[in-house]
């Protein structure tokens, strides 16, 4: 299955809002945040209640993510391209709070630059739409004869900038040259570059089971098998935003 990343940028705004998309080759329906399936045609039971695959997903959102709102809210901002106070006045816009109460809860500011800011997002969202309309023609087409695409920056991102900006063609061949016997395998060496180091640490973090909570000495194990250097990996993958762990080290988890 392709890692949550990749399924969560190539869904349509509609399967963003809800939160899911439907996998056919698979026959599931697969969580856009955890990357967690249910599989069509299963039950599955919850206090006491059944669901089918698609009405559990959906209620998985809700159970384990409070809601595609506040998680799409609470993403980098660099991802967002929201300021701190346009992240909170979408909350509070959210929330049906009028103009006069979310002045109160602001703490000041009149109603006519709360109306302001409503209308000046209203404005933000034709553009955008009008910009996903042109990229999405824009990635129609072939550029000099050949795919351009890039791969899926992870949603969990620390940073985005050019260290990112690694295309499909790119990744192939840095897959080759790191790992000769196959990604699964080991490290030829981990490079200094870090474009490079980037595309390395994403393969590595689809070594490990979303959702699943691991202890440092299995985390170390996992890596191990890559490079004798797991103590670096680890910390990359930190780094970097793949992997988060407890402030004690007593649990590491992917960071989805």
């Amino acid at each position: 299955m392709k890692d949550v990343s990749e399924l969560f940028w190539k869904a349509s705004s509609d399967e963003i809002q809800r939160g899911y998309v439907y996998m056919d080759k698979e026959e599931s329906f697969v969580c856009l945040v955890c990357g967690r399936a249910f599989t069509k045609g299963i039950i599955y039971q919850e206090a006491g209640i059944f669901y089918e695959a698609e009405k559990f997903a959906s209620l998985h959102i809700t159970l384990e993510h409070e809601s595609m709102f506040h998680y799409l809210l609470n993403m980098n901002k660099k991802l967002t391209g929201l300021t701190d106070l346009q992240k909170q006045l979408i909350g509070l816009f959210h929330s049906g709070l009028s103009d006069k109460e979310i002045v109160k809860e602001l703490g000041g500011g009149s109603t006519s630059t709360i109306r302001n800011h409503r209308f000046t997002m209203r404005e933000r969202e034709k553009q955008a739409k009008v910009y996903l309309a042109l990229m999405g023609l824009l990635d129609k087409k072939v550029e000099n004869g050949r795919d351009t695409s890039f791969i899926p920056v992870p949603k969990t991102a620390t940073v985005l900038d050019e260290r990112f900006a690694i295309t499909e063609q790119e990744n192939e061949e840095f897959m080759r040259t790191y790992f000769p016997d196959g990604v699964d395998g080991r490290l030829s060496k981990f490079p200094k570059k870090e474009k490079r180091k980037v595309a390395i640490l994403r393969q590595l973090i689809t070594r490990f089971e979303a959702g699943k909570q691991y202890s440092e000495k299995e985390v170390n194990a996992i890596l191990k098998e890559a490079w004798d250097d797991y103590v670096t990996l680890r910390r990359y993958l930190i780094e970097y935003g793949f992997m988060k762990r407890q402030d004690d080290c007593s649990a590491y988890w992917v960071h989805s």
